[in-house]
């Protein structure tokens, strides 16, 4: 009887347990960043307690990049699940990666909304450089070629008659080396986004000639991307996942709690939480939707402008390429 019991128990095991187990796996989720803390995933998932699904339905893996261009290569790759990727580096991904089956699935930060931050570029207080027409003749800093900061600003000085190479030249600096280039002199114009735009001591030396707004408008500018095939594989691990990433976006967005989203951005930043406190997630931040749905419209007109300027082989409509279900089922379930 004993033995028949066990045989049973190994039997049940087999059959109904393991699968059980299995099943109870929580799914890995591979995220990819740049910037902690300006890249909402490295904290939305810093404080468990409001989260309902982390842990039982999926996990969150963080992986640094120190550009999208690489997260191209490793979402083509299966090595990252979602990635939060420029709009120039999303048009790439579909036309020169060929990853057809790229989707966007949420908003990650906006540029040029009324009220909200735009990102300037900068010259010297004392240049005599008053006008985009002045930059004739001038070196520009970019971060790269094709980046979102990048195509504004080639934008800006085309809608002003001036021309890559034919009348001004461009070098690729770094965002945290750009304030030294200026300083140095050795470039003229400059793109700075947050933290660096408000750095004290490029203040104290630059003033804004324009911005990303007055060279694009209103931008779909940072939004989260990932494949088909993950998304179709894990329905319901993906929509747990957005509900927490609302959920978690809500709260912190919450002025009661803006004491402990300072605590947890110096955590992670392992900076001072004054490096924060003046900007982030206020209007003097890029805009973020609450409910974190892309501006589609916007999106649009970012990659039009970007094929205007050869940056990419053909127009692109980009409706298909949006999969906003996960987002939309976890907002609602966040209310």
């Amino acid at each position: 009887m004993r033995f028949a019991a066990l045989v049973l128990a190994a039997v049940t095991g087999a059959w109904i347990g393991t699968p059980l187990a299995h099943a109870q796996q929580p799914v890995k989720i591979r995220i990819a960043w740049v910037v902690p803390v300006a890249n909402s995933p490295t904290i939305l998932y810093e404080k468990p307690s409001i989260l309902r699904h982390k842990g039982k339905s999926y996990e969150v893996e963080l992986i640094r990049f120190q550009g999208t261009p690489p997260m191209i290569t490793a979402l083509a790759t299966n090595e990252v699940d979602i990635a939060l990727l420029a709009y120039s580096s999303f048009a790439l991904a579909v036309q020169n990666a060929n990853l057809q089956d790229l989707r966007v699935i949420a908003d990650e930060a906006q540029e040029g909304v009324d009220g909200y931050y735009t990102s300037p570029f900068m010259v010297l207080k004392d240049a005599p450089i008053n006008k985009v027409e002045d930059l004739k003749g001038k070196v520009a800093a970019t971060v790269g070629a094709g980046a979102a900061v990048d195509i504004a600003m080639r934008a800006m000085l085309k809608n002003h008659g001036l021309e890559d190479k034919r009348d001004y030249s461009v070098v690729e600096v770094g965002f945290p080396n750009m304030r030294a280039m200026l300083a140095e002199k050795k470039a003229d114009l400059i793109s700075a986004v947050l933290p660096f735009s408000i750095n004290p001591e490029l203040l104290a030396i630059g003033r804004p000639l324009f911005t990303v707004k007055d060279a694009i408008g209103r931008s779909e500018f940072i939004v989260w991307a990932a494949r088909d095939r993950f998304l179709q594989k894990n329905k319901a691990a993906m929509a747990d996942f957005m509900e927490d990433s609302v959920l978690a976006l809500h709260y912190l967005m919450d002025p009661k709690n803006r004491d402990e989203l300072m605590e947890i951005a110096a955590r992670v930043s392992k900076l001072p939480a004054s490096a924060f406190s003046g900007w982030m997630y206020t209007n003097k931040d890029l805009y973020r939707d609450p409910d974190m749905i892309p501006d589609i419209d916007a999106f649009q007109r970012s990659i039009d402008v970007q094929q205007d300027l050869g940056f990419l082989k053909a127009k692109m409509d980009v409706k298909p390429y949006f999969d906003l279900s996960y987002v939309k089922e976890g907002a609602k379930r966040a209310k």
